[in-house]
């Protein structure tokens, strides 16, 4: 499933991808997969994206049960 609430969080703050891998010391190719779906990040990388985009794991990563 698509991350569309990480990419619009990291849009709202000005980030490229390449921005916020950097913050988060990942790759930009990580952040892709990530809001692309395919890739699950580890809860450590989880907060350090929220902490970066100044959002909440419910924010950004909770997802409701199918």
């Amino acid at each position: 499933m698509k991350n569309k609430r990480l990419k619009m969080a990291r849009v709202e703050y000005d980030l490229s991808q390449q921005g916020l891998a950097e913050k988060v010391g990942v790759s930009r190719q990580t952040i892709g997969l990530i809001e692309l779906g395919k890739y699950n990040p580890t809860l450590q990388l989880c907060l350090a994206i929220c902490w970066a985009l100044g959002k909440t794991l419910d924010e950004l990563f909770w997802q409701e049960p199918e």
